[in-house]
């Protein structure tokens, strides 16, 4: 039986196929991870009867849970109001530095199962966030009881 005189040439060329192969699927993973798909990041927020940015939050997981808080308000009515109508140990506390999104845990595409404080009225909601457009948005959605009975707003990634 005769050899094909192929076989040793094509061996170099499927283990550089492999390789690649290889090489490529580590890529993609990495670009999984850095895709822009996860919350963590700062965040510019909209006011609703306005349209126009509000404040910067700046959201971390902690404990494989998501919290944020406001790090900078946008043209506020008098420099670092207090949060006056807010309750309990948040009560006349400075807005800037107050945590405002409390323990989201990821479920599937969202994170959910925490609260989010709206200083403006001192009202805590529950509270679900998506990640959308490849990163570049987050679906902020508050409710009470159930999600039917809230309020979503969209804010942009600052970084």
């Amino acid at each position: 039986m005769k050899k094909s005189s192929r076989t040793p040439k094509l061996l170099p060329v499927a283990l550089a196929v492999s390789a690649i192969l290889v090489f490529s699927s580590q890529v993609l993973a990495q670009d999984k991870k850095e895709d822009g798909l996860s919350p963590v990041g700062v965040w510019r927020s909209v006011d609703d009867a306005t349209g126009k940015p509000k404040s910067l939050v700046q959201i971390w997981e902690q404990g494989n849970k998501l919290y944020g808080k406001v790090v900078e308000l946008i043209d506020p009515p008098e420099p670092n109001p207090l949060c006056d109508k807010c309750e309990g140990t948040e009560k006349n506390k400075p807005v800037i530095g107050m945590t405002v999104i409390r323990g989201l845990k990821k479920d599937g595409d969202e994170w959910s199962g925490g609260k989010i404080l709206d200083p403006e009225s001192g009202s805590t909601y529950k509270c679900y966030i998506e990640v959308q457009e490849g990163g570049k948005k987050l679906k902020v959605r508050g409710f009470i009881g159930i999600s039917l009975l809230g309020r979503t707003q969209y804010w942009h990634r600052v970084r």
